[in-house]
């Protein structure tokens, strides 16, 4: 059975749909990310799945069961299912441990489990204004993981974290839904975070379904433009790119006007792919990448380790993969 299936939803606000005629569905334990550009629906559709705003149309299910709007009941919300917001709130002037304990229904052994998977064990017997942004959203979600939900939402849980909190995080949330057997849907203003972490990426854009698939086919076999930019960048194989290239690999019709990603182009040996002039390079920590034109086609590759310097001409090979 499914856990969450949500049929046909549509939500209306304000003269426009936030949400379209949406449909897809959650396995127990699968791992999904919602992609899209800001007002493109997802925190929306985050919500209406938590129970928290009403659709307009159409239904979502939980484990078989309707989903209550805030329309339907008078308390908003699934116990089952945990929402953390990106504007969560943290009573001042308590105890972390007085917090957790008022939500807590778990044994004291398996919540010292979860602080321990949240890496708060060190923080419980601070008080709430003394803490960091980063320390506040792991005791969030702590609260929300000792009331025993099996399916968190998390909605933009990656926005305002420094570089260090933020891998903290992504190392917790990874954690808990590995050790802690719960089904996790999150929603990223970045959608590069979720590549590595997600089982399923659905794509949104003006509250519709553009795309779903796993990472690697939603990143390499992206649908349209919009979804190409969404993840990286990319070079549009032109009809009159994939002529030159058709000539050093063995280039599809179907792939002509698809989107190339900078891994996927190399520098070869001359003669055996295409004569370009190096426009850019530039230093990505662990690789360079180029901007390199090919009769006025801007092309941009990974070289790896290897440097180049503007105004070189280089032969660029093309994976057909």
């Amino acid at each position: 059975m499914n856990l969450v299936e949500v049929q046909h939803v549509s939500r209306w606000e304000e003269g426009r749909y936030i949400i379209k005629d949406l449909s897809f569905t959650q396995q127990p334990l699968e791992k999904i990310a919602i992609a899209g550009a800001n007002g493109s629906g997802k925190s929306t559709l985050l919500k209406m799945i938590a129970g928290l705003v009403q659709p307009a149309n159409g239904n979502i299910l939980f484990e078989g069961i309707h989903v209550k709007g805030p329309e339907e009941t008078l308390l908003p919300g699934h116990s089952a299912i945990a929402y953390l917001s990106q504007h969560f709130e943290l009573r001042n002037y308590y105890r972390v441990e007085e917090l957790l304990a008022m939500a807590n229904k778990l044994t004291d052994e398996e919540a010292f489990s979860i602080y321990e998977t949240c890496r708060i064990s060190h923080l419980v017997k601070r008080w709430t204004h003394q803490l960091s942004g980063g320390e506040k959203q792991r005791i969030a979600l702590a609260r929300l993981l000792v009331a025993a939900p099996r399916l968190l939402l998390l909605d933009e849980p990656y926005s305002n974290l420094d570089a260090i909190h933020k891998n903290i995080l992504k190392e917790v949330i990874s954690d808990v839904c590995k050790n802690l057997d719960i089904s996790c849907i999150l929603v990223s203003h970045n959608p590069k975070d979720a590549l590595s972490w997600a089982d399923k990426i659905i794509v949104l854009n003006d509250g519709q379904l553009i795309q779903q698939g796993p990472p690697e086919e939603v990143y390499k076999h992206p649908v349209n433009e919009y979804t190409a930019a969404l993840f990286g960048k990319y070079t549009v194989l032109s009809p009159a790119l994939a002529a030159a290239f058709s000539a050093f690999a063995d280039i599809e019709i179907n792939t002509i006007n698809s989107f190339v990603r900078p891994e996927n182009f190399k520098l070869v040996k001359p003669g055996a792919g295409i004569l370009c002039e190096v426009t850019k390079q530039s230093f990505m920590r662990s690789y360079y990448e180029a901007e390199v034109l090919y009769s006025g086609n801007k092309i941009i590759i990974d070289t790896g380790t290897q440097k180049i310097a503007e105004g070189d001409t280089v032969y660029v090979g093309l994976d057909s993969d």
